[in-house]
């Protein structure tokens, strides 16, 4: 596959993974900024039903997104407290904070093929997620965090 029209996913090599549900997603390391603790939120009266609410961070001021509802699997009972996490990701100077239920490890895809996405699965509009990569057994859902935090390409903010 040429580089110039690779697919963004065919170039990265190192992803984080994490745990929503019982579900294992990832996300380019280089879009990840840092992962932080869960903490108070304000809401945002007439946001997305997938907004949280805003968190301050260092001077700014971030959305934060329920992973569950985004990326549309089912309200569970609550996670363990002591292992849900906001991973920051980062987008064309756009910072969202996406909670999930577990960090878990990260993953190299080199040597290893990326799938499109499953045929047959409900679609969305913005699906965030671009691609499969087998792991240990399973598979990991890899997210475009373009699409997943509703950046437009002008760099825009459209959550």
């Amino acid at each position: 596959m040429n580089a110039a029209v690779a697919a963004p996913e065919a170039r990265t090599r190192h992803w984080l993974s994490f745990r929503i549900g019982t579900q294992l997603y990832a996300a380019p390391l280089d879009d990840v900024s840092e992962v932080i603790r869960d903490g108070d939120l304000t809401p945002v009266p007439g946001a997305a039903p997938d907004l949280l609410g805003v968190r301050h961070l260092r001077g700014r001021i971030v959305p934060v997104m329920d992973g569950r509802c985004r990326l549309g699997l089912p309200a569970l009972p609550a996670a363990n407290a002591a292992t849900v996490r906001v991973v920051m990701l980062s987008h064309a100077g756009q910072r969202v904070g996406l909670l999930v239920d577990a960090v878990g490890e990260l993953l190299c895809s080199d040597g290893l093929d990326i799938a499109p996405p499953p045929p047959g699965r409900a679609s969305r509009d913005g699906d965030p997620v671009s691609g499969v990569l087998a792991w240990q057994g399973g598979f990991v859902a890899l997210l475009d965090v373009r699409r997943l935090c509703r950046v437009d390409d002008g760099g825009n903010r459209v959550a």
